[in-house]
C-alpha cells in the first residue's frame, strides 16, 4: 500500500509535470472507481489543474473550482505518460480504473491490481467533503506536530501501538509498512500498550515517527513515479524481510500473520528475544 512518503513522492511528481496543464477527459474505466458522481466527471473538463495536496494518504488535485481526489488504497497506482495510446481502452480489462487525459497530449492513469478493487475517486468542491479526509488526525510530518502533540494523542490509549499508529483518525498517513520500520527504530514491541509509554519511550517513539517517515519522504524525492515501489522496498528494514538478518543486531526478522496482511519485527531489538504468538493479534486492529 502507498504510504505518506510515497504519497508524497506522487504529489511532487504531479506538481512538476500536471500544474498549469488543461484537463481534455476524465475516464473511469472500473465501475467501483467512482464514488461521488455530483460534481459529474465531465465538470472537470476543458479546466486547469493546480498544484495537488496530500491529505495522509489522499491526493487531491485541484481542477478549475473542483478537486479530483483519490485514495490508491493497497494495490492502486498512478502511472504516468507523456503519450497516451490512441486508441481508447476498453472497461473492465485489466487494472485501469481511470484515465485522465490532458490537452496537448500526455496523462495518467490510476491502476489496482488483484480482485479487491478498493481503490476510490471523488470529485468535490472541498476535500474535506470526502469522509476520509475529515476524519483524519494531524500529520506526523507537519511542523505544528511536536512531541507534546504526539503524547496526547496517545495519552489514555488502550489499544496495542502497531493498531495505533495505523489508525488513520490519530494519525495520518502511517500504513503497515512503516508502522513496522518505526516500531522496529524506537526498538518497541508491535504489542506493547501505547498507554504504558514512559515519558522516555514517548520521545524515542516521536523521535522515530519523524525520523523514519522524514528519511523516506527524503529517499523517494524526486524519484519517478514508476520506480517509486522499489524504492520504498529497498528502503525498509524489517517489513516484508521475514527471514532475513536484522540489519541492526543481525537476529533472524520474524513474522505475525494477520488476516490478509502480516508484521515484522525483531524479536532481539523490540520484544527482548521472545517471539511473538499469533494469537495475541487479533486485538491489534480493532
Amino acid at each position: 500500500m502507498p504510504e505518506l512518503p510515497e504519497v508524497e513522492a506522487l504529489r511532487e511528481y504531479l506538481d512538476e509535470h500536471l500544474t498549469g496543464r488543461v484537463v481534455e477527459r476524465v475516464l473511469p474505466l472500473a465501475v467501483s472507481v467512482l464514488k461521488t458522481y455530483d460534481p459529474p466527471l465531465t465538470a472537470l473538463e476543458g479546466q486547469p489543474a493546480g498544484a495537488t495536496a496530500r491529505y495522509g494518504k489522499f491526493l487531491a488535485l485541484p481542477v478549475g473550482e473542483l478537486h479530483l481526489v483519490t485514495h490508491l488504497a493497497r494495490a492502486g497506482w498512478l502511472r504516468w505518460q507523456d503519450t497516451l495510446p490512441a486508441q481508447p481502452p476498453r472497461p473492465g480489462k485489466g487494472p485501469l480504473a481511470l484515465r485522465v487525459s490532458l490537452v496537448a497530449g500526455g496523462g495518467f492513469d490510476l491502476t489496482e491490481a488483484g480482485t479487491q478493487k478498493r481503490l476510490a475517486v471523488y470529485v468535490v468542491h472541498d476535500p474535506r467533503e470526502v469522509p476520509g479526509i475529515a476524519r483524519l488526525g494531524p500529520d506526523p510530518l507537519a511542523e505544528g506536530f511536536d512531541r507534546d502533540a504526539f503524547a496526547a494523542l496517545l495519552a489514555g490509549e488502550r489499544r496495542q501501538i502497531k493498531g495505533v499508529l495505523r489508525d488513520q483518525s490519530v494519525i495520518a498517513g502511517i500504513g503497515n509498512a512503516y508502522s513496522d520500520e518505526i516500531l522496529h527504530a524506537a526498538k518497541v514491541s508491535p504489542f506493547k500498550l501505547a498507554a504504558s509509554f514512559t515519558q522516555e519511550q514517548l520521545t524515542e517513539l516521536y523521535e522515530a515517527v519523524r525520523s523514519t517517515l522524514g528519511e523516506a519522504v527524503g529517499r523517494a524525492h524526486g524519484v519517478a513515479a514508476g520506480r517509486l515501489k522499489a524504492e520504498k522496498k529497498s528502503g525498509l528494514r524489517v517489513h516484508g524481510r521475514a527471514g532475513e538478518p536484522c540489519p541492526v543486531c543481525g537476529d533472524t526478522v520474524r513474522s505475525v500473520s494477520f488476516a490478509d496482511s502480516s508484521l515484522e519485527y525483531c524479536p532481539t531489538c523490540q520484544t527482548g528475544g521472545k517471539p511473538l504468538a499469533d494469537r495475541r493479534l487479533s486485538r491489534l486492529l480493532k
